[in-house]
């Protein structure tokens, strides 16, 4: 007998998240691309006087550019799910850091503002998103028990990068001039491939065991020559069944599943996620000049950014441990819910604020308000749709978010220079928020707990990404895997006990041919208690 064939039914099953272990390292790649990708485009807009000044333009095309890093970093979210579902994330991420990279050091050699649209704004927004969203899809698969933890981990690059990118590119402006702190930008962006690097799928995982399981059965093959007979017959046996189950027809991938729209859960939480975007991006984005308005000194007015950032790294982190809680977790939406009513709020009350100590106030509140809703964000989608359809719903959030983000800030802003009035626009911008969270939570109430008992739970497959090569896998060894439980058990009878049972079977198939019995149909323990030998079998299956 020769090894047994992989594809024959003698893989393990698929591998569970390891909640852990490399998993940390995955974690920590998906904070450095968190933080390229939500950062990044808030950081380029310290060279944008400079900018004005080499180009002669308005701050308004300049601004153009975070504009479009961000709208290729929502809307090309369908884009990045089929990539994803094609390829993997690996291979993905590394052609986004390529891309993000490559991007900023040919705009680091453009000579008009159109050119830094294409290279800093397409080139390095694209590069991002294919960074940004296979990132989540890995830590999901990496992460069960813990994920909403790692989840908020995770999202706490995107203030700690934002602390950080903004005086690192002032110090790169000061010494080099924009060209030149964009191509150090650029080199910083390659860090983002050592990320894609790090992500390892784990079906390479269950490779390895599978050579495990190779080695040992090599080592069952120098039993004694009754018990090797035996094992014969039961490996033999499974090795049919699993060849049955093979030609079996296979679920074919899926570039991006649509299905997902028949999930009540999940167009909730598109509508819900759609009506938020409108609003919550305006009070940050307006702060400064709100506070700069009412009276407040240009440094203690660019501060109150800063705070929210503090704020906002300790918040995430410590939102996703207690929406891990036994007692919490089934129940995050509701959690998400409560914080995007508590932002709202906070915008609402912090609307007629007039001096520097309630502006510090609001910055505190909005601070951990803000953090909380970016932390549940995805956690609340990958409960809600599982982990196996988790790439294609994201990208389809994504780009339903990217109309939303065109369509609130630069409104808020038209009114503004229309009424030269903040107050309305806090008052507008909570409004929304808190909107958002009534309609979540009402919804999910009254739509989703009524046909609790109706619905099967969400899937929850481990392999992260739809229609991989993982998934097929399941299907193949599955029955294999119940005979090889079964049949490749270690031999520990004593040899006198091998001898007796051999004695047993021969005597058996000597009365049987003495009859002119054949041998009868059956499984591969009927048939080894009846007297048909190995031969026998092989050559019934070849029939």
């Amino acid at each position: 007998m020769g090894r047994p064939d992989p594809e024959e039914g003698q893989l393990p099953a698929p591998v569970k998240p390891p909640d852990g272990g490399w998993g940390w390292i995955v974690l920590l790649g998906c904070f450095v691309i968190t933080g390229f990708s939500y950062a990044f485009p808030k950081a380029v807009s310290v060279y944008f006087k400079e900018l004005m000044k080499d180009f002669h333009v308005g701050y308004s095309d300049t601004a153009w550019i975070s504009s479009i890093m961000l709208a290729m970093l929502y809307g090309t979210g369908p884009v990045c799910s089929i990539m994803v579902n094609q390829f993997g994330c690996r291979p993905v991420m590394l052609i986004g850091g390529l891309l993000a990279s490559a991007g900023m050091i040919l705009a680091s050699f453009t000579t008009n503002i159109i050119e830094l649209y294409l290279t800093a704004g397409v080139l390095t927004g694209l590069g991002m998103a294919l960074n940004f969203q296979p990132s989540l899809i890995m830590l999901g698969t990496y992460f069960d028990k813990r994920r909403p933890l790692a989840n908020g981990l995770a999202a706490a690059g995107s203030p700690v990068f934002l602390s950080s990118l903004s005086p690192l590119g002032q110090v790169l402006l000061e010494k080099f001039g924009w060209r030149g702190g964009f191509l150090i930008m650029g080199g910083l962006l390659l860090n983002c491939c050592t990320c894609g690097a790090v992500m390892r799928p784990l079906d390479m995982g269950m490779k390895r065991k599978m050579g495990k399981a190779q080695d040992k059965y090599e080592a069952k093959e120098m039993l004694p020559i009754g018990g090797k007979s035996e094992e014969g017959i039961s490996t033999t046996d499974g090795t049919k069944k699993a060849k049955k189950a093979k030609k079996q027809p296979k679920k074919g991938k899926k570039l991006l599943d649509f299905s997902i729209f028949s999930n009540r859960g999940f167009i909730i939480y598109t509508i819900s996620k759609f009506i938020l975007v409108l609003g919550l991006f305006v009070p940050p984005i307006l702060l400064v000049n709100y506070a700069k308005d009412t009276g407040v000194p240009d440094t203690e007015a660019a501060f109150l950014l800063s705070i929210i950032g503090f704020i906002d790294i300790f918040a995430r982190p410590a939102c996703g441990m207690v929406a891990g809680l036994k007692w919490v977790r089934p129940h995050v939406a509701y959690l998400f819910s409560f914080s995007m009513l508590f932002n709202g709020l906070t915008d609402i009350c912090s609307a007629r604020a007039s001096n520097y100590t309630g502006l510090v106030i609001f910055c505190v509140f909005f601070g951990i308000s803000y953090g909380m809703v970016g932390a549940l964000q995805f956690e609340v989608l990958m409960a809600i749709v599982g982990s196996q359809k988790f790439s294609s719903a994201i990208g389809l959030v994504l780009l339903i978010e990217a109309f939303a983000v065109l369509i609130g800030p630069p409104s808020a802003g038209r009114l503004v220079d229309a009424l030269k009035n903040y107050e309305v626009i806090f008052y507008l911008a909570g409004s929304e928020v808190v909107l958002s969270a009534l309609f979540l939570g009402v919804a999910s109430y009254c739509c989703l707990n009524r046909g609790k008992k109706k619905e099967p739970p969400p899937e929850n497959n481990p392999s992260g990404v739809g229609g991989s090569d993982t998934e097929e896998a399941e299907s193949d060894v599955q029955e294999a895997e119940e005979h090889s439980s079964d049949n490749h058990q270690p031999a520990h009878n004593t040899d006198n006990a091998v001898v007796a049972a051999n004695e047993e079977a021969n005597h058996v198939a000597e009365e049987q041919s003495g009859e002119g019995g054949g041998c009868p149909a059956g499984d591969g323990e009927v048939l080894a208690r009846d007297g048909c030998s190995a031969d026998q079998m092989v050559e019934r299956d070849s029939f």
